[in-house]
C-alpha cells in the first residue's frame, strides 16, 4: 500500500459533495492540535445515525485538512466497499476494509487510521441511548494499539445520533435473517421517521442536528508500550477508554442538550436579511 500519494486528490469529486452534506449537521470541530500533523495514529470514534453518520465525515474531513502532507484513512463496512461505484469512490478516498489487516498496513505506512469499533451495533443503538458509548466490548484496537505502539486519539461525537429516531436495533429480527452470516451484521434497525413512518432499514430522512467532534489527548495506556496479548491489561485499558470518551460525551451533551434545535437555530441565523430573525425564536 503506497499511502505517500496524495490521499484523496484534492480535485477527488466526494470532496464538494462531503461538505455539502456536512453543512447540512452544522458541524463543530475542537480539539484537533491534539491529532499528530506527521506520523500514525489511531483515531477512534463512536457511531450514530446508522447509515447517515455524519461524524463520520465531520471527523475525517478534519483530519485531512489538518494533516495536507500526510496520509489519513478511515476504515469502512464491507457493505459499502463492495457497493458499485460507490465503493470504488470510497476507496479512492480513503477508506479501507474494516478488519486488522488493513488498519494495520495504514498505520505502518505511517497514517492516522479512523476506526469506529462499536460499528453497526453502537451505530444503531436506540435513540434513548444517544448520550452513551457503547463500543459493544470489542478491545482489538486496543490490542492493534499496544502491538504497534500507536496513541490512540478519541474523537467523541455529539449530535448526530439525535439526527434519526433509532426505534431498536432489531437484533432478533437480524438473528432470523442470518444476517451476522451473510453481512457480517447483528443489527437491522427499526426507526420512526419521515417519509416511512415506522420501517426497517429505510433511510429516513435525518433531521439537521448540529454535530460537535472533540478530538482528545492520545490516551496515556497508548503511549507507553503494553502487552497487547495479557487479557486483564486489555479490559482495564478498555474501562479506561470508554470512561474517557463518556465524561467527554457528558460534557459535550451539557454544553449542547438540544443539537436539533441548535442546527435548526443555524441554519436560521443563515438565511439572508430579515428572515435570519427567525432564529430567535428557536430556544
Amino acid at each position: 500500500m503506497n499511502t505517500r500519494r496524495k490521499l484523496p486528490d484534492p480535485d477527488h469529486p466526494l470532496f464538494p459533495v462531503a461538505r455539502a452534506y456536512m453543512n447540512y449537521f452544522t458541524p463543530r470541530v475542537s480539539g484537533l492540535r491534539n491529532l499528530p500533523v506527521t506520523g500514525p495514529a489511531l483515531v477512534i470514534g463512536n457511531h450514530s445515525s446508522i447509515y447517515w453518520a455524519p461524524e463520520i465525515w465531520v471527523t475525517f474531513m478534519a483530519m485531512l485538512d489538518h494533516r495536507p502532507d500526510e496520509p489519513s484513512f478511515g476504515v469502512a463496512h464491507d457493505i459499502l466497499l463492495n457497493l458499485p461505484v460507490l465503493g470504488d469512490s470510497l476507496r479512492s478516498f480513503g477508506a479501507l476494509p474494516a478488519c486488522k489487516e488493513a488498519a494495520t498496513a495504514g498505520i505502518k505506512d505511517g497514517a492516522a487510521v479512523l476506526v469506529y469499533p462499536g460499528g453497526d451495533w453502537e451505530a444503531c443503538r436506540p435513540w434513548t441511548d444517544r448520550d452513551k458509548i457503547d463500543l459493544a466490548g470489542r478491545k482489538g484496537f486496543i490490542r492493534l494499539a499496544l502491538e504497534l505502539g500507536v496513541p490512540v486519539i478519541p474523537a467523541v461525537a455529539n449530535g448526530g445520533h439525535d439526527a434519526i429516531f433509532v426505534l431498536s436495533r432489531g437484533e432478533r429480527t437480524a438473528r432470523l435473517l442470518g444476517l451476522n452470516k451473510l453481512l457480517r451484521s447483528k443489527v437491522f434497525p427499526y426507526t420512526l421517521g419521515l417519509p416511512f413512518g415506522v420501517a426497517p432499514v429505510l433511510p429516513q430522512l435525518p433531521l439537521p442536528a448540529s454535530v460537535h467532534v472533540s478530538f482528545l489527548p492520545p490516551l496515556e495506556w497508548s503511549t507507553e508500550p503494553g502487552d497487547h496479548t495479557d487479557a486483564a491489561t486489555v479490559d482495564r485499558y478498555y474501562s479506561e477508554t470508554v470512561a474517557t470518551m463518556q465524561t467527554e460525551l457528558d460534557r459535550l451533551r451539557a454544553e449542547t442538550p438540544n443539537p436539533v434545535a441548535t442546527g435548526i437555530k443555524s441554519h436560521l441565523a443563515g438565511l439572508p436579511g430579515p428572515l435570519s430573525g427567525l432564529a430567535e425564536l428557536i430556544h
